[in-house]
Formats: structure tokens, C-alpha cells, sequence
């Protein structure tokens, strides 16, 4: 009945983004119902989770399905369609040095708030399924290699291979096989010019059916958003998220204060943070409840272009970068709350300087290669702790709470690679400033 009723709003030509903020609030109370009436271990609710997620599960899906090819012809397409030349170096480096810069800037801030809240692994409440958890994570540390080999395995070996996906770091190794295809192009425009022609035809019309499918597909973004937001409430262990308030607490305020640094990064820009907030926050929503930075791709690489002013080469580079590279929320804030909350477990002082130093400089490195989907924050703390020679069984306590936190940091992901895209157009001198202050914006679901 809920999806009919968004069906009919659509009849009606409801705008999209209140399409998509009716899906959450409706999401929202149908799942503090279903929590209320039958509890959240309860059977009915399992069995009723298992066809919400043929609505929201399968959504996300259907953007996954489309993020690796987008990912592929974006950073191809952005070859095609910059300002090439000694700008191309230029465009690269600001764009790593804003997604790894921030994602230091985030670890500092998470250190901070462990620091001021006075968190401790030991003194986590440690039940069955916490010691599984914990048992699980230190499996994974002997697939964890060293620094010299996670470099190695950024190369794709395969690409064919990574266009499915099939490694943790696949996204990245796509985004260096494209870049070589793009070098290639590069060469064959200045030695072959009808040729480059035929090629740049064939990329752009890969990329418009790309794109194609991208719309298509967001125009389910109600119905996915309601049935996730259903389905994580409905589900959501409101006693263990209580037990372990302060985590989530001191979590929630490393998040917003690093969104805070985003928006301070914009005003230095010379652009209004206000803007920013009110065009980004539908993509930011959706990034919240489906907890998908692949997913995400298509709507932040649409808000940057259409409703930012981002040229499209660049916003290609910073969303498709910022899938694998500088999370600030999976890969900053989270690693380096849970090293200063273990620390102390194993006689570390948190707050020795050299301590703190090393913490930073690991997760900065570390966030390469980061996977921009569920359990990308978990790779990236297992990176963190093995490489602090830090246990990681006692992140396994968090498992209660981990998807209510992981809505933050995925957003807080996806913010900082569009802030990337941002702030990198700006200084180059070629956004649109037109498209970013005009307060009308064109809905992401529409073509």
C-alpha cells in the first residue's frame, strides 16, 4: 500500500525530492511500527525483511550494477572532455590531495572525540555474537597484506576481472585501466585526428547510455529508500544502540564536525556552504539510508554536474576517485576512534604525540583502496589495527551498532569526494557559478 501510494504521488507529478522524502519518512514510521508490534528478533519481522529487501536490497543492487561500468566510461569520458594538457596532472593531484588530505584531517577529528569521550575497548559489554564477530575480523587479519603488496594489488592484473567487482580492490584498478585507455586517446589525438574522432564519438555514446540506465534507475529511488528505511528500523537493536549510546554519540559528532570542515572548505572556496547543503542533500540522504558509496556514484556524479556547475571531466575523477581512495568517514573518522579506544587494552597510552602521528599517517595511507560498499569501513579498520599491531577482535563489540554509524560515514563519504569536485573545479577556474547559485535545480531522477 506504501509503494502504491508513492506510485500514485509520481502520477501526480509530485517533484522527485518529495517523492524521496515522503519514501524515507514513510520508512521511517512503517519500521517504528513493525519494532513496536512484533520486536525486532521476531519472526514475522524476518520474514516480512526478506521481501522489503526485493525493493531496497534490489535497488541498491540495480546502482551497484551500474557503478563499475559508470566508473569505467567516466574516467575514460573525462579524458575526452577536459581541458587537457598540463591541466589533466593539475586536476589528478588536487583531487588526491583534497580526498587524502581530508580523510587526515577526519582520522584527527575521530581521535579527538574517542579522546574527550573517553572511550575504551575493555570496557565494552563483550556477548556471543560480539566474541563471533570479533573471532570473524581476526580471521580476515591474515588477509590483510603488507603496504608493498596493497600497492601491488591496486595494478589490475585483469581488468576484465575487476569490471566485476570481484576484488576489494577492483574500483581503483578500473579507474588506472581507464586512465591508461585515456592516455592512449591522448596520444592518438595529437597523431591521428580522424581517428581520436571515431573513438571520442564511440566514448560519448557509451557514455550517454550509461547514463541512461543511471536514470532510469533513479527514478526508483522513493520506493528503495522506503523499503531500506523500513527495514533498518524495523530491525534496529534499540537496546544495544542505547548500551553503547556513547560510541554512536561520539561517533555522530566526528561526523558532523568533519561535515562542518566540508562546509569550510566550500566558504574558502568562495562558494555558499548553505547552497551546498540544500543541492547536495538528497544525494547525501541516499547515501545515509542505503549505506552504498558505489551506490551513491550515479547521484553525486548527476548533483555535481547538473546542480553544482562541476565540469564533467572533473566530477568524474572526484566521484569515481572518491569510491576507493580518502573516504573520510569509512577510512578517517572510524580506523582511528577504534585504535584510540584499543590502544589502552594493550598498554599504549592514546594520547602519547608519536602514538597519535603514526595513527594519521597509517589511515591516510591506508584509505586507499577502500571498497565503497558495506563493510568497506571494516576492511579499512582491520588495514589500521594490523598495522598498529593493534588487536582487532575488540572492534567486534561495535557489530550491534555498526549500520546505524555506517549511514553517517557513508555520507560523509560521498561528501567529501563531491567537496573534492567542488573545490577542485573552483581553483582551476571552471565551474559554472551560474549553475551553482541558481536556486532552481533540476531533479536527479529526471533526464
Amino acid at each position: 500500500m506504501l509503494l502504491a501510494f508513492l506510485y500514485i504521488l509520481n502520477k501526480k507529478h509530485v517533484k522527485f525530492s518529495n517523492r524521496v522524502f515522503a519514501g524515507l519518512g514513510l520508512g521511517i514510521l512503517f519500521g517504528l511500527v513493525l519494532q513496536v508490534i512484533f520486536g525486532a528478533t521476531s519472526d514475522i519481522i524476518a520474514g516480512s525483511v526478506a521481501w522489503f529487501n526485493i525493493v531496497g536490497t534490489g535497488y541498491v543492487k540495480l546502482l551497484q550494477m551500474v557503478a563499475m561500468p559508470l566508473v569505467f566510461i567516466s574516467i575514460l569520458s573525462a579524458f575526452s572532455k577536459l581541458k587537457l594538457g598540463s591541466n589533466l596532472g593539475k586536476i589528478a593531484g588536487l583531487i588526491l590531495l583534497l580526498l587524502i588530505g581530508t580523510t587526515a584531517i577526519a582520522s584527527t577529528v575521530g581521535i579527538i572525540s574517542a579522546t574527550l569521550f573517553d572511550l575504551d575497548a575493555s570496557q565494552l559489554v563483550h556477548g556471543e555474537e560480539e566474541r563471533e564477530r570479533g573471532a570473524t575480523l581476526e580471521e580476515k587479519v591474515t588477509e590483510v597484506s603488507t603496504l608493498p603488496e596493497q600497492i601491488v594489488e591496486l595494478i589490475p592484473a585483469n581488468p576484465f576481472l575487476d569490471l566485476t567487482g570481484a576484488r576489494s580492490t577492483s574500483t581503483i584498478a578500473v579507474v588506472i585501466f581507464a586512465a591508461f585507455l585515456g592516455f592512449s586517446y591522448l596520444r592518438i589525438v595529437r597523431k591521428e585526428r580522424e581517428t581520436s574522432k571515431t573513438i571520442k564519438k564511440a566514448i560519448d555514446g557509451i557514455y550517454s547510455l550509461i547514463m541512461g540506465v543511471v536514470t532510469i534507475v533513479l527514478r526508483l529511488t522513493p520506493y528503495g529508500i522506503m523499503a531500506i528505511m523500513a527495514r533498518t528500523v524495523a530491525t534496529s537493536d534499540f537496546g544495544a544502540i542505547y548500551n553503547l549510546g556513547k560510541f554512536v554519540i561520539a561517533s555522530y559528532i566526528a561526523l558532523i564536525t568533519v561535515f562542518i570542515i566540508h562546509l569550510i572548505i566550500i566558504l574558502l572556496s568562495g562558494l555558499s556552504p548553505i547552497i551546498y547543503i540544500k543541492k547536495a542533500m538528497e544525494t547525501l540522504l541516499f547515501a545515509f539510508t542505503s549505506r552504498s558509496s558505489a551506490g551513491t556514484l550515479p547521484l553525486n556524479l548527476k548533483t555535481q554536474v547538473e546542480r553544482f556547475g562541476v565540469p564533467e571531466g572533473i566530477a568524474n575523477f572526484a566521484s569515481s576517485f572518491g569510491l576507493s581512495i580518502g573516504q573520510n568517514g569509512c577510512a578517517g573518522v572510524y580506523p582511528a576512534m577504534l585504535a584510540i579506544m584499543i590502544a589502552p587494552t594493550v598498554g599504549i597510552d592514546p594520547l602519547d604525540i608519536r602514538f597519535i602521528i603514526t595513527v594519521i599517517v597509517v589511515v591516510a595511507i591506508s584509505s586507499f583502496g577502500v571498497a565503497g560498499v558495506g563493510g568497506g569501513a571494516t576492511f579499512a579498520a582491520i588495514i589500521v589495527l594490523s598495522a598498529l599491531d593493534l588487536p582487532v577482535a575488540l572492534a567486534g563489540v561495535l557489530i550491534s551498532v555498526e549500520p546505524l554509524i555506517d549511514m553517517g560515514r557513508t555520507a560523509l563519504n560521498v561528501s567529501g569526494s563531491m567537496v573534492a569536485g567542488i573545490t577542485t573545479s573552483r581553483i582551476t577556474g571552471e565551474i559554472n557559478k551560474d549553475v551553482y547559485n541558481n536556486p532552481k535545480m533540476k531533479e536527479l531522477g529526471e533526464s
